[in-house]
């Protein structure tokens, strides 16, 4: 019971650490959802459209300002001032700019195909103003040609441009929850790695310090036995993190985690825990300098953080940084969290993504196990030899 007992002393100094990652979670998990709750509520938001128009009185132009007056939010000038439009563009007073050419009523019912000139500042609102005026555009021009009339031709293009169509959501899945989910499982892979590589590799490189090696020499307790109760403590520590972390979820992120859905996030976080440790074994086993674990917590925990799309959503990356991540285990259990927003049906096709992540997963913990045992051996026997060169001097 002496090694249950030393660790949770080393444990218990280290754990305002542990309460920090775990506070940067809450408060990263908080702002989030405050932010999807403000985001995910679409509102339809006309463009700011200026109208440059020279065909003053022309038929066909006043019609086509009716139309834009309706859907966009519209402002007329007679007079173009170009740098104050390029300035205006610029700071986003306006998203779009319709040039109206002289006479254009007038070519447009003699069928010259005039000209409508525009400028744009790219984003999605001139996206959406552009489309608007498409729209008119391209019915206009059909209908010129089977109603030359411009009285019949302006009353069936009201007619069409009238008519709308309902669109309803056919999609079971609740987005808004399960974005929320994601994001707070995606950052809590920073906590994860931080908490354990950090105070595992800290304590596991106490325990190897030349003193107390040689003091549990002497002592009474084989290394199997020595082992295994720290194996247990170390076993109860991550599902301790793993299972605290849990449980805020569904505090902070809602009645998704009752569904299938929020078992999968927490199987996913689990097999992450599990790579988490072996990842703490093999630092703690191979780094002798307890400054040095910092140091390289920081490293793995934020560049694995940065690289995956913790931090960063997975689509703004580049494919480059994305090629990288791919050897990074970090990556698969963020593709999953990823993967869960869209799956609708739980079927053995949809879940093959899913299942092939975690063996990753497990695969990333096997090895990193390998490695343990493998710098074990060879330290120990390096430690043996060392030891038995000094009896004799």
């Amino acid at each position: 019971m002496i090694v249950f007992k030393t660790y949770w002393k080393i444990l218990k100094k280290n754990l305002p650490l542990v309460i920090l990652y775990t506070v940067l979670l809450i408060g990263f998990a908080a702002s989030n959802i405050k932010t999807n709750e403000k985001n995910l509520n679409f509102v339809a938001n006309k463009p700011d459209v200026l109208l440059i128009n020279d065909d003053e009185g022309g038929e066909i132009t006043d019609h086509l300002i009716g139309y834009l007056k309706e859907h966009t939010e519209l402002s007329l000038s007679t007079v173009p001032e170009e740098d104050q439009i390029n300035d205006a563009l610029f700071y986003r007073d306006i998203n779009y700019v319709i040039y109206i050419p002289k006479n254009y009523s007038h070519d447009f019912l003699e069928r010259n195909a005039p000209e409508i000139k525009v400028k744009s500042t790219g984003d999605y609102q001139a996206s959406l103003a552009e489309m608007i005026l498409s729209r008119y555009l391209n019915l206009a021009t059909i209908y010129q040609k089977t109603a030359p009339d411009p009285l019949e031709f302006m009353r069936a293009l009201d007619q069409t441009l009238a008519q709308t169509v309902e669109i309803q959501m056919t999609s079971p899945l609740d987005v808004n929850q399960l974005t929320k989910a994601t994001s707070y499982y995606n950052f809590a892979s920073y906590s994860i790695l931080a908490c354990l590589i950090f105070i595992v590799s800290l304590i596991l490189n106490h325990f190897n310090q030349q003193n107390v090696r040689k003091r549990r020499l002497i002592s009474q307790m084989s290394d199997k036995k020595h082992n295994r109760f720290l194996l247990l403590a170390n076993s109860l520590y991550a599902l301790t993190i793993w299972f605290v972390y849990v449980a805020l979820s569904f505090l902070l992120v809602g009645d998704i985690m009752f569904s299938p859905h929020g078992v999968i996030y927490i199987i996913n976080a689990l097999m992450l825990t599990l790579c988490a440790t072996s990842i703490a074994f093999f630092i703690g086993t191979l780094v002798k300098n307890p400054n040095a674990i910092s140091g390289i917590v920081n490293v793995i925990a934020l560049g694995s953080s940065f690289l995956c799309g913790a931090f960063v959503p997975m689509e703004w990356l580049p494919e480059s940084v994305l090629t990288i991540a791919h050897a990074i285990p970090t990556f698969y259990y963020i593709k999953t969290n990823e993967m869960l927003k869209t799956l609708e049906s739980f079927h053995l096709d949809a879940l093959k993504p899913f299942l092939m992540n975690q063996l990753i997963l497990l695969g990333f913990t096997v090895l990193f196990m390998i490695f343990t045992q493998i710098v074990s051996k060879r330290d120990k026997k390096n430690w043996i030899i060392h030891l038995i060169i000094g009896t004799f001097q």
